[in-house]
């Protein structure tokens, strides 16, 4: 049994009259991955509340018309404008086969380290999530990254440093283990930097020597001329 649990019902109505459910309260879904797809429908806030703490990571107990079905986000749809839910696609699992979900990385422990107490560093990550592959009871919230041994300014974390749970793989063979994901860098430099560029004195159009195309040598031999 999963953590989350969400009440949907099936529905009928497609295309454009699923503005109809929206305008009543309600978010259209498919769910795939059984023999046919389910189309369904279940109330908003409830289940914007289940969306926001399973992600994309935690399997959820999907009741329709009171049958059960495992299944874990695929997609969510949102409308540009509105920013609201507009359509969701669930992807129906099996509790003892392995499933790919998408993960956030999390990193934890930087407070702590050496180069934010001391030096003063600053952090970005390059990596916010990666998918990994268990079976779903095996899926993790989140995959942490200790950033509590960073000191020097190079110091970095990378894919190799995620200690990934039992049960639990990267999903992307490929990826290179040294990619980084969180890299350090000096606020106080930057700020140095930005003040420098910005006190540069620039040239202006009074302090450039007028061209008129002719040469010096040309200008001596006309004025001859004419005299």
């Amino acid at each position: 049994m999963a953590e989350y649990e969400l009440k949907l019902n099936e529905r009928k109505i497609t295309g454009k009259k699923t503005k109809e459910l929206r305008a009543d309260g309600l978010i259209p879904s498919v769910i795939y991955g059984g023999k046919e797809s389910v189309l369904a429908t279940s109330e908003y806030v409830a289940t914007e509340k289940v969306l926001e703490k399973a992600g994309y990571h935690s399997p959820v107990d999907l009741d329709i018309d009171g049958k059960k079905k495992l299944a874990i986000v695929k997609d969510v749809h949102i409308d540009p404008v509105s920013r609201k839910i507009i359509n969701i696609e669930f992807q129906a699992i099996s509790a003892k086969a392995a499933v790919e979900a998408t993960t956030p990385v999390v990193i934890i422990g930087f407070d702590e380290s050496d180069a934010s107490k001391i030096y003063h560093f600053a952090m970005t990550q390059s990596i916010e999530e990666l998918d990994v592959k268990a079976k779903p009871a095996d899926l993790p919230s989140r995959l942490e990254l200790d950033a509590s041994s960073l000191k020097e300014i190079d110091d970095k974390l990378t894919i190799s440093d995620i200690k990934l749970p039992d049960g639990v793989e990267l999903a992307d063979k490929s990826l290179d283990p040294e990619q980084v994901v969180a890299s350090l860098y000096d606020p106080a430099a930057e700020a140095e930097k930005r003040e420098a560029e910005a006190e540069e004195p620039e040239v202006a159009a009074a302090d450039v020597p007028a061209d008129n195309g002719a040469k010096p040598e040309e200008t001596t031999a006309e004025s001859s001329e004419q005299n």
